[in-house]
């Protein structure tokens, strides 16, 4: 990647377009990557849900409360660092099958009645996740290189969709099982359905595998660049919003005097308007010339909808929430942008890698930096204050992010008759 390079999306180099392959096959990948996206948030909004249940019957103490929901976000910036590594060892479908493998196994796992294996379920879990995380856009490029907004905005909106209908629905499961603990394990088999799921592909790419060996790109020296740069600083305010928002919202809403079934009604409101409206900022971004106008979209949304949450009654929550679940649309474009850059696969790899590693490793400062300033303070004041400048922020690396390159002045013709001429040449020969 030239680090002079300025525009979204770099072209392939020759020779790197995958073959065509046959419909099933294509029909199977778009089945696959639906389940896919399915799980990629269904194992945390349900835990979210849970905590307070598990904390009950298993007993453990706050410190273990305040460990959990980090875990996540800890564990997409360790264990996705090794997705080009592991990629290169393996090939990208066989290290997609391993990380839904080890996404299964873990979110299983957390169904036995043990804080040990709640713990060990959730890091194992949580890290085939961050693999599948940072593989999906390299995938997504050489599965559907001629539809990659069409198939991106349906990956990250069955996303928001499985994360919010088991957010919904996880409560009454567990009831129904009789145990915290046994709901949480029943998500592990949406996973299983993912890993079948996924099967043909895996299989289908092992047998058509060539000799060729992966090219070998090294993830970090991608920040030097501007592209690398920009999408990895992109990524990181999106997620550091996105999960300060996720992890405080029905919590601020319950303190400012609403109920607490309204601020789940109202966490629900803002979650289901995040699935149309990435679909809705993606379809803009894709038009030409467009995709400032939706990053603008999408990063004006946010700022609005903190600066609510500062200044408005709790009356006007379900304003607040909508405005919050139009910003967290912008995730898909950022994923977009992932997609379609890189001159190959394993750049495209690489740039995710360091966009998903580097991002999420600060984006644990959002959840826990409001935490700890409402805690220290007894009120939400500076928390929001700084999270506005944030997302004000946000608006700014969305203007860099999408920037075109610069045209070349076109060059007079009396200027390029002049450079023709040789040095030597003072006066024209008869």
């Amino acid at each position: 990647m030239d680090s002079s390079t300025a525009e979204p999306a770099l072209p392939e180099t020759a020779g790197s377009a995958a073959p065509p392959r046959p419909r099933g096959v294509l029909f199977a990948g778009i089945v696959a990557l639906v389940l896919i996206g399915l799980n990629l948030r269904a194992g945390i909004t349900g835990a979210a849900a849970l905590l307070h249940e598990l904390q009950a019957v298993l007993g453990y103490g706050p410190l273990i409360a305040a460990v959990i929901p980090s875990i996540p976000t800890l564990c997409f910036a360790v264990a996705g660092a090794a997705t080009s590594w592991l990629t290169r060892r393996l090939g990208l479908e066989k290290a997609i099958m391993l990380s839904l493998g080890m996404l299964a196994a873990g979110l299983l796992l957390r169904g036995l009645p043990s804080t040990g294996m709640l713990l060990a379920g959730t890091v194992v879990g949580m890290s085939g996740l961050a693999i599948c995380n940072v593989a999906m856009p390299s995938f997504i490029r050489v599965h559907f290189a001629d539809r990659t907004s069409l198939m991106t905005a349906l990956y990250t909106v069955t996303m928001t969709t499985g994360a919010t209908v088991v957010a919904v629905l996880i409560v009454p499961v567990a009831q129904g099982l009789g145990s915290a603990s046994a709901g949480l394990g029943s998500i592990g088999l949406l996973a299983l359905c993912a890993c079948l799921g996924f099967l043909p592909i895996a299989v289908y790419a092992h047998r058509n595998a060539t000799a060729v060996k992966a090219a070998r790109v090294a993830p970090w020296p991608l920040l030097r660049t501007r592209t690398g740069a920009l999408i990895t600083l992109g990524f990181t305010v999106q997620a550091l919003l996105a999960y300060a928002v996720l992890s405080w919202f029905p919590y601020l809403l319950v303190t400012m005097g609403m109920t607490a079934s309204g601020s789940g009604l109202m966490f629900g409101l803002m979650q289901l308007v995040s699935v149309p409206a990435g679909m809705i900022l993606v379809g803009i971004g894709s038009r030409p010339r467009m995709l400032r106008t939706a990053f603008y979209l999408a990063t004006v949304a946010m700022a609005l909808g903190v600066l609510a949450m500062l200044v408005l009654p709790v009356d006007w929550a379900p304003l607040t929430a909508v405005l919050l679940g139009f910003g967290l649309g912008i995730f898909p474009l950022v994923m977009v942008m992932i997609s379609r850059n890189g001159r190959t696969t394993a750049e495209t790899t690489a740039l995710s890698t360091v966009a998903q590693s580097a991002g999420y490793l600060l984006a644990t400062l959002g959840p826990f930096g409001m935490g700890l300033l409402h805690s220290a303070t007894g009120s939400w004041l500076l928390p929001l204050i700084l999270l506005l400048a944030v997302a004000l922020g946000q608006i700014a690396v969305g203007h860099l992010l999408t920037a075109r390159p610069r045209e070349p002045r076109p060059t007079p013709v009396s200027a390029v008759a002049a450079a023709e001429v040789p040095a030597s040449a003072g006066r024209i020969r008869r």
